[in-house]
């Protein structure tokens, strides 16, 4: 598959990402295309065929299936037929890579619920299957069950509504658990757990994946984390560490200035140092404390 890379890699044809081209992903014997036309794809298309019949290899069509991303709100619906094998692939609005799902839209409001429904499953079956056990081995294998949030780190456009049906199975799986009240306080009751919140994990996952993106020796991996207008980084720090009273432009100004000044392992300290900054000058929110 490696020889397959390098043919794909120098067609001179696909996505550019401040110009380093990028038309394929691979893992394992998973791979997906990317091209900008139809006429670029059949042509990555050719090399993949003609590889396949040097080596003896066969492509699954019925598992081959083609999506067309919107552009903008636009949907695009004439496209000209893109055949593999001779045998035309399946047009798609979505499709399932790694786990992780794909829309033509690029929303992440499947996957959520993806994962919303896989949090349902887990809890219920281990509240079944350990409902005598301590307290302690039940928040174990809360933890270690239902706060893995695969891809977690990838969702940055979805609607609040997905991110509240999610956070709230995630609250009610704890419940369940540890057999509490279903309208008890979501932080009391993780507080005395020890354990983390919705929150909170997400914003451990989107750390932990821009510290490896930017660790990472990956050519395309390090030109997208050291953008400082990233999406995954934007989403994280808007998102998951919003400051009241601070608008987006400045939050932006910081990471840039952080950016072309400090080195990448002191960035995330400069961009929260700016966030306790300015929370000084802001009007301090009042929270009810929970009993």
């Amino acid at each position: 598959m490696n020889q397959l890379i390098i043919e794909l890699g120098n067609a001179g044809v696909g996505c550019s990402i401040d110009g380093q081209c990028v038309n394929n992903i691979s893992y394992a014997d998973d791979m997906v295309l990317l091209s900008p036309s139809v006429r670029a794809l059949r042509k990555l298309l050719t090399i993949c065929e003609r590889y396949a019949q040097k080596h003896g290899l066969l492509y699954n069509v019925k598992k081959s299936e083609l999506l067309v991303f919107r552009v903008g709100s636009r949907k695009l619906e004439n496209v000209p037929p893109v055949t593999l094998g001779g045998i035309e692939l399946q047009r798609v609005s979505e499709f399932k890579y790694l786990g992780h799902i794909v829309t033509e839209g690029l929303c992440d409001d499947m996957d959520m619920e993806r994962e919303r429904r896989a949090i349902a499953v887990r809890c219920n079956m281990l509240a079944r299957r350990f409902a005598r056990s301590t307290v302690d081995v039940k928040v174990t294998l809360f933890k270690a069950f239902c706060q893995t949030l695969y891809t977690c780190s990838l969702w940055v456009n979805y609607t609040q509504k997905t991110y509240n049906a999610l956070r709230v199975q995630y609250n009610n799986a704890f419940r369940v658990m540890l057999g509490l009240p279903r309208y008890c306080s979501a932080s009391a009751m993780f507080a005395y757990g020890r354990t983390d919140s919705f929150s909170t994990v997400i914003r451990k996952r989107t750390a932990t994946l821009m510290s490896r993106l930017r660790g990472s020796t990956n050519t395309f991996l390090r030109v997208i984390s050291e953008k400082y207008d990233c999406p995954i980084l934007r989403h994280w720090i808007h998102t998951h560490t919003c400051v009241p009273g601070v608008s987006e432009e400045i939050l932006m100004y910081d990471i840039q200035v952080s950016w072309m000044t400090m080195s990448d392992f002191t960035v995330e300290y400069v961009i929260l140092g700016a966030l306790r900054t300015k929370i000084s000058y802001t009007r301090r929110p009042s929270f009810p404390v929970p009993l």
